[in-house]
């Protein structure tokens, strides 16, 4: 076991104040967005195991089996197949859909043979893997998940009054609900960029107006005005007004496949995804837009934000966010003061996030649940007290290789991300 020290990513939509408070520090007056836990190269954390500090990713390359287990490097390859972050958003991120596994193998191979750097601006496809993700809410979070239902979207269309808009709310009526999708958001990303700012500028005011004025669609049009504040002009506020808006409660979670449209817009979260940067964005940036390749990509059906709540899923009282993909698993365990200690033994490698209170981890054996641990520092791992307890407060992670048993005492809240093999 070993404990993390991770990068905290200033990405220009961060929080100010979000991450610094969960972890009690000052605020730089800077922006802190994300803060990575994992092996992703891009900012992988570091550990020490005596001998100064090390990338995690460099510890599992030098023995993927025994940091991995077997079934993890079976199923994956030699490397940790999610990412964890903390995520904190001060103002929307950009709207933006991520490929399936076919999809990102065959964009990565036809980019890698045209030549395009990796780096290019242009460049859609970073890996050739997919990149689903869960995204679970510390505070009050909102964002935007999934196409509405065309009837629906028309509505909200209509109800601002702009008369160019009134061309998308007929197709939205009269099309088959997928063909009418697909052809409003072909339109709005094709259309002249000058026309298209001023129909966002006469859309963001009514909808500034009629937020103020309550009724059943408020909250989503505070959401588009605001949206509209952060990228005055983008076609993809338009492009925002199709989809579902939703706020979650401290607890529950969205989870993003493939082809499904989504932007988060603010609040404080734990998000768990697939190892990939793999992004094709439909607006709210000023970043690369392939309308082509997104138009490729995106799932044109309707369907409801899917708000996820956990699961009592073992006796220990594991809380379980129960999603799809096999790269990765995500629970939590909330500890009351004077509980008993709450046992986790897994095959697969683990990452424990706290998140509120104060808890001690220990590890109290290896091979658990019909795992195995191997390689060359497979022996020593137990060796050194330090290793084998450890205390965190929120905003402290650690890592566990497969195959050891880690108890959890205390009073507080523990993410714990793994693999659901």
């Amino acid at each position: 076991m070993d404990r993390l020290t991770n990068t905290v990513r200033p990405y220009a939509w961060g929080s100010t104040t979000a991450i610094p408070e969960l972890l009690g520090t000052e605020p730089t007056g800077e922006p802190q967005a994300e803060m990575w836990m994992g092996a992703h190269p891009g900012a992988p954390s570091r550990t020490d195991r005596g001998t100064g500090p090390v990338s995690l990713a460099d510890v599992i390359a030098a023995d993927p089996e025994g940091e991995l287990g077997p079934d993890a490097v079976r199923a994956f390859g030699p490397r940790l197949p999610f990412l964890l972050k903390l995520l904190a958003a001060g103002s929307p991120l950009s709207l933006q859909v991520h490929p399936d596994l076919t999809q990102a193998q065959e964009g990565y191979a036809d980019e890698e043979k045209r030549g395009i750097p990796a780096d290019a601006p242009h460049r859609n496809y970073k890996d050739a893997n997919h990149k689903p993700e869960l995204i679970c809410a510390l505070t009050p979070f909102e964002g935007l998940c999934g196409f509405r239902h065309p009837a629906e979207a028309a509505t909200l269309l209509e109800g601002l009054g702009v008369s160019a808009l009134k061309p998308y709310a007929d197709i939205l009526r009269a099309a088959p609900e997928d063909a009418a999708l697909r052809e409003v958001l072909t339109a709005v990303l094709g259309a002249d960029r000058d026309a298209t700012a001023e129909t966002v500028e006469q859309a963001a005011a009514a909808a500034q107006r009629l937020a103020g004025e309550g009724g059943p669609h408020a909250d989503s049009y505070a959401a588009y005005a605001a949206i509209a504040h952060h990228y005055p002009g983008d076609p993809g506020v338009l492009a925002a007004m199709l989809l579902n808006h939703v706020r979650l409660q401290p607890g529950e979670a969205l989870f993003l496949g493939a082809g499904i449209p989504h932007a988060y817009l603010g609040g404080l979260g734990v998000e768990l995804m697939a190892n990939s940067d793999n992004v094709l964005r439909c607006g709210l940036t000023p970043k690369h837009v392939d309308v082509p390749e997104l138009l490729r990509v995106v799932r044109f059906a309707p369907r409801d934000a899917g708000v996820l709540r956990p699961e009592e899923a073992t006796a220990s009282g594991e809380e379980v966010y129960e999603t799809p993909t096999d790269e990765f698993r995500l629970s939590r365990f909330v500890l009351a003061p004077g509980g008993a200690a709450r046992v986790l033994g897994d095959r697969t490698p683990q990452i424990l996030l706290c998140t509120a209170g104060t808890v001690a981890l220990h590890v109290s054996g290896t091979g658990s649940e019909g795992g195995s641990v191997s390689g060359t520092d497979a022996g020593s791992r137990t060796d050194t007290a330090s290793r084998t307890d450890l205390t965190l407060v929120p905003g402290e992670s650690a890592f566990v290789p497969a195959g050891e048993r880690v108890e959890l005492t205390g009073e507080g809240t523990v993410f714990r991300a793994t693999v659901a093999l």
